[in-house]
């Protein structure tokens, strides 16, 4: 592991876990929820957090721009044509968080020309987080006075035949079912937010499959952990999915295709395969 390495993924976990905090308190108080423009949630815990993450990263990484999804819907969107960036969304499953399932998370990574190279996804009602760089993914257990009790290392496993698949808690998708069934799937299980990659990369699932529309600070995070324990991402078209996707044609800066997540790609295979 670099020093740099070293002292990003320290300095994600810090971030994070400041930021869960957060929103811990404000779980525990209860909250008010607005809608933004696009008719997502949004509560003041996400705004919280976020400010929060922000504080901890920007004095340290000064040089590397961020792009964070509430500050992307007051219209903040820095230039990120250097190709290294940063994305963050500080309360990945808002509507886990209001229907009080715990099942929501804290997501952050670093973007290095369309590649997720290192990502913390933190979900403390649970207290655990998954982490993931270039030198390998863990996870991690955080105990109640903010801090990691135990770091172990994480990895996915060979692809059962048929897979284990996750499925969203709070979206839908009328495609999903035909193409699991295509592919024998019997166990579906589902799970909320970003820790469906995490779950992935830990080897206790094989597929995440999703085409209703995504950000990519949603699965950025996740994305990053899960390639870090040997999983891959790919889109239908059985490409690795890329980030900083703006000036997109018909569709939204930095909004995502469907993807299919693997946790352990076969070597042959496109995005429909099952072997």
């Amino acid at each position: 592991m670099t020093d740099f390495e070293t002292q990003l993924l320290a300095l994600f976990e810090t971030a994070a876990l400041r930021a869960g905090r957060i929103i811990l308190d404000i779980y525990e108080c209860g909250c008010s929820v607005d809608t933004k423009e696009d008719s997502s949630p949004v509560t003041e815990a996400d705004i919280a957090a976020e400010a929060e993450i922000l504080a901890v990263l920007a004095p340290a990484l000064v040089d590397i721009p961020v792009i964070a999804e509430e500050q992307m819907s007051q219209g903040i969107q820095p230039d990120i044509s250097g190709g290294r960036f940063l994305l963050i969304d500080p309360l990945d499953g808002t509507r886990e968080f209001i229907s009080r399932n715990g099942e929501f998370t804290v997501n952050i990574a670093l973007i290095e020309h369309g590649v997720p190279v290192a990502g913390i996804v933190y979900a403390p009602v649970l207290a655990t987080a998954y982490v993931g760089g270039v030198s390998g993914a863990w996870k991690l257990a955080i105990g109640g006075n903010d801090e990691v009790i135990e770091r172990r290392q994480i990895r996915v496993r060979p692809r059962q035949t048929p897979p284990v698949a996750l499925t969203s808690r709070s979206h839908r998708d009328a495609f999903i079912g035909p193409y699991l069934d295509s592919l024998g799937v019997k166990d579906c299980r589902i799970v909320g937010s970003s820790l469906k990659f995490g779950v992935l990369a830990e080897g206790a699932a094989d597929l995440y499959a999703r085409y209703n529309r995504t950000m990519e600070w949603d699965t950025a995070a996740g994305d990053a952990v899960l390639r870090a324990a040997g999983g891959m991402t790919l889109t239908a078209e059985g490409t690795p999915l890329k980030y900083g996707k703006t000036g997109q044609s018909g569709d939204a800066d930095f909004a995502n295709p469907g993807f299919f997540a693997w946790g352990q790609p076969s070597l042959d295979s496109n995005s429909s395969d099952s072997n």
